[in-house]
């Protein structure tokens, strides 16, 4: 017997028609390439998007067509995700700080049909068009008075007036909500990248399970500024969680330093923000050197990378804004778990709950993980036990876009697949996870696991360390044993005997670091990791001292 509800599928294109009849009047706010800041409501949104959608119809673009995008934050990205994937073609995004023959590679692989840019990347789109036959018109998402010209480019179109070539009268279709809606590929930092390709259904849950209280726990009382990239695993999903709840959206375009950062916060009255550390380390230098507070920001969410402990700490204690310890990766859409205390912990001492928040959390509805052993055994959740992290759920990817890499998964005596994230963790009784590492980044010494993130947060909770990596060097001995790579901050002077006389007490004598090296910066990814593969190449001579 099956139940009598209605037969709705769960499409993208409903949250934006949502948004458009119930909170119709709630602002978009962007900081725009052209450098005014643009306003309009989510009403004025979904119409752009249909009109766009139309335009891109008549254009030829039909279900399951790539459309791809190099382009900030901002609402003329919003509405293609809405256009493309209501549409029910798919919406590519392009990580543009990716070396351009890997965007070629990656355009090519997608089969997009057309990519849309904000200018700030016409350079990459000169480099790449050559290389990308398949590509039958780059538009360029600028007003029709600044459209640039190029002889390198085929086809170059402008997004206002391809847009205004759609009618306003178009409806949105319902199909199957499997059909796909998302493309991302992953960074690729060993091999090629990888696609992940989302579906309608999974886009969807994933927006309900981020929105949720004990999740990002939007709603439509906050102003929500997403830093974190469109282009980055769909902005964590907030360009899709704001129009459910009603939020107010404000896009901060291409400059992502501190001070205009924080003047979008004031400004806009900002109660919510989502993004790496590495971008929040700008944002507190520039407070910290103005003397400036907070007057809205209540929370932020944290994620991409481990969120050191000292910084938690500074957002709460210095400046009262709550962060939110994410984690997840671009195979999950990306939201896996997330620290928030639960009625259980509201009694403990601020040191308990601080050591609570300094872990990637715990899992919400829709996602279920477990640690196991080599052989595939699961592992304790005591708080301890260390093993490879497994998750599973309806927006997790059962394979990769083409089939690349073959079957990800690994199958249980039940015969249900679980994906495995490439990460160590523990599993604490409440069911708490905490990253110790990436397998491959896990520093093996005499036959023991040394956390190497555990050794980067208290280097970085040093105040003359501007950020630290660290990195397992080979020992005749014990295979392993770490080496801490530090940038001091400007101005300070800052020792290896200092540095490591700042560890002992505070973790193992045998965790130790055997030496340090300080560098003017540490190489990051296009997603802003610590790319170790880096690392381990520009210290592939180096010899641990005494050896």
């Amino acid at each position: 017997m099956q139940g009598l509800m209605m037969e709705m599928p769960l499409l993208i294109s409903s949250i934006l028609q949502h948004a458009a009849r119930h909170h119709g009047d709630t602002e978009v706010v962007s900081r725009r390439i052209e450098g005014d800041i643009h306003r309009y409501t989510y009403l004025d949104c979904e119409r752009r998007a249909r009109r766009l959608a139309d335009a891109l119809t008549k254009s030829g673009v039909a279900m399951g067509d790539r459309v791809a995008t190099l382009a900030w934050n901002g609402y003329r990205h919003m509405e293609l995700y809405y256009a493309v994937g209501g549409m029910g073609a798919v919406i590519h995004t392009i990580n543009p700080r990716l070396h351009p023959e890997q965007i070629a590679w990656i355009v090519n692989h997608a089969g997009d049909r057309h990519l849309a840019f904000d200018i700030t990347f016409l350079p990459i789109v000169e480099a790449i068009a050559p290389l990308c036959p398949g590509v039958e018109s780059w538009i360029a998402m600028i007003d029709p008075d600044r459209q640039p010209v190029s002889d390198k480019i085929g086809s170059l179109v402008n997004f206002e007036r391809l847009l205004k070539s759609g009618s306003p009268d178009w409806v949105w279709p319902e199909f199957d909500e499997r059909s796909a809606v998302g493309l991302c590929y992953t960074s690729g930092t060993t091999g090629n990248p990888k696609g992940a390709l989302y579906s309608h259904r999974s886009s969807v849950l994933h927006a309900f399970g981020a929105a949720l209280p004990d999740a990002m726990g939007a709603s439509a009382r906050d102003v929500i500024l997403p830093v974190v990239p469109m282009f980055h695993v769909n902005a964590w999903g907030l360009p899709y969680v704001a129009p459910l709840v009603g939020a107010k959206l404000v896009f901060p375009g291409a400059q992502l330093d501190g001070a205009s950062i924080y003047e979008l916060f004031e400004t806009e009255k900002v109660t919510y923000s989502a993004g790496v550390p590495t971008v929040w380390l700008g944002l507190l230098a520039h407070v910290k050197q103005k003397g400036a507070r907070f007057s809205t920001l209540e929370r932020t969410v944290i994620g991409g990378s481990a969120c050191p402990p000292a910084m938690i700490r500074t957002f709460r204690d210095d400046y009262g804004v709550d962060v939110i310890h994410a984690w997840g990766m671009t195979e999950m859409s990306p939201l896996g778990t997330l620290a928030r205390l639960q009625n259980r912990h509201l009694d403990l001492p601020p040191e308990q709950q601080q050591k609570i928040l300094e872990k990637q959390g715990h899992v919400i509805f829709g996602v279920d993980m477990k640690i196991v052993n080599d052989e595939g055994e699961a592992l304790a959740w005591d708080g301890s036990s260390l093993g490879d992290l497994l998750v599973r759920g309806p927006w997790v990817v059962r394979e990769y876009f083409k089939g690349e890499g073959g079957d990800p998964l690994r199958y249980d005596a039940q015969g249900r697949g679980w994906f495995p994230t490439g990460d160590v963790a523990t599993i604490d009784p409440q069911g708490y996870m905490q990253i110790t590492d990436r397998s491959k980044d896990v520093i093996k010494s005499g036959g023991e696991w040394i956390s190497s993130i555990d050794l980067e947060n208290l280097a970085i909770a040093h105040p003359a360390v501007a950020n630290a990596a660290v990195i397992g060097v080979p020992h005749p001995k014990w295979d392993e044993r770490p080496l801490l790579i530090v940038v001091k901050r400007a101005g300070v002077e800052l020792t290896r005997d200092e540095l490591l006389k700042f560890y002992e007490g505070k973790v193992a004598k045998w965790w130790l670091p055997d030496d340090v090296q300080f560098v003017d910066s540490i190489p990051l990814g296009a997603t802003g990791k610590i790319l170790k593969t880096r690392l381990r190449e520009q210290f592939a001579d180096y010899r641990l001292p005494g050896l």
